[in-house]
């Protein structure tokens, strides 16, 4: 795609800020240019360039209607801290606003390199304090975990995917990202065992090899969804509507699932198993990390199976201290 000769509808699409402070804000064409240069060029990663702008376009609808701003070299950090206020009167969590604000930095950031602003005015800015020990996900223990993978009918072409979608996320400890983006060339056979070849952030993969109860999970997913000889095909498939195989199973659709249609199949899977707790995707990330370390595994080998740069973001996901706190809870005997 040229940027150079897309219009200013284009560049909006593009951008995904709301028109009316975008275009009061960035009248001209080369602001415009940027901020479609910064968005598709210097955002590679989907997820995050959404989130970006949906934070920026917020940020410039406030600058806009509320703050008086009439163009983009007018905005100072007074209206980036008045901005963040706004936010968390408006109840925004401390993590999203510093999200926002880091995606607003670099977005200005950008801006002076293209020469559209003389400084950065969020380069000051500090956003709320926050500080996380531990995470929030919700997570299930061993016998839950085998509880919702055993409840799954496996005599259909649809309970082999799910079976080994959630055994790959609870057994590698993957990103949903990660298992939703797996070829079927991601999984190989190496040193006797089956591999998994997971895409990291950054553009970065990570090689794992996969627990036993998984090899039997992905093994059986091949052979019966017949697209092992196809390794650029998505690994996990959504179904398609109308088509059926010869065998009158509805046929595969090659299109891979997505983390929103992954989080349907958990809820479903969940409610039939009679799993009470509100998982999620990212449940059998903290479920894996957290059963790996309650059997003797250390937070190193666990940041390496995870693909975390430090450990200390392994000990976010490390729940073990709950099952110390319902054990304490339960001495507390009124006699």
């Amino acid at each position: 795609m040229q940027l150079l000769e897309l219009d200013g509808n284009q560049r909006r699409q593009l951008t995904n800020i709301e028109p009316r402070s975008l275009s009061a804000l960035t009248d001209d064409r080369d602001t415009q240019h940027a901020m479609a240069v910064f968005f598709a060029a210097e955002i590679h990663n989907p997820n995050t360039r959404r989130a970006y702008k949906r934070g920026a376009g917020d940020f410039f609808s406030f600058a806009f209607e509320r703050a008086g701003v009439q163009r983009i070299d007018e905005i100072n950090a007074l209206h980036i801290a008045s901005w963040i206020e706004h936010e968390e009167r408006s109840g925004q969590s401390a993590p999203t606003i510093k999200q926002r604000l880091a995606g607003l930095r670099m977005l200005f950031q950008s801006l002076v390199r293209q020469r559209i602003l003389s400084a950065n005015p969020a380069h000051v800015v500090k956003g709320p304090k926050h500080s996380v020990r531990k995470g929030k996900t919700p997570v299930l223990n061993g016998k839950e975990t085998l509880q919702l993978l055993q409840a799954i009918d496996i005599s259909t072409l649809i309970g082999q995917r799910d079976r080994a979608m959630i055994g790959t996320m609870a057994y590698s400890f993957a990103r949903i990202g990660a298992v939703t983006a797996l070829k079927v060339g991601d999984v190989f056979h190496q040193k006797r065992r089956l591999w998994l070849r997971l895409a990291e952030k950054g553009g970065k993969t990570h090689d794992i090899p996969c627990h036993h109860h998984l090899e039997t999970c992905l093994g059986e997913w091949l052979e019966a969804a017949g697209h092992r000889d196809q390794p650029q095909a998505p690994l996990f498939q959504t179904f398609s509507r109308t088509g059926k195989r010869s065998d009158g199973v509805r046929a595969l659709s090659g299109k891979p699932m997505t983390q929103a249609v992954t989080w349907d199949m958990v809820q479903r899977r969940a409610k039939a198993a009679g799993i009470d707790t509100a998982i999620c995707n990212h449940t059998f990330r903290a479920t894996g990390i957290t059963a790996y370390l309650s059997n003797g595994g250390t937070i190193e080998s666990a940041a390496i199976i995870a693909g975390h740069v430090s450990t200390r973001t392994t000990q976010l996901y490390d729940r073990r201290p709950d099952d110390v706190t319902l054990d304490e809870i339960e001495k507390i005997r009124f006699t």
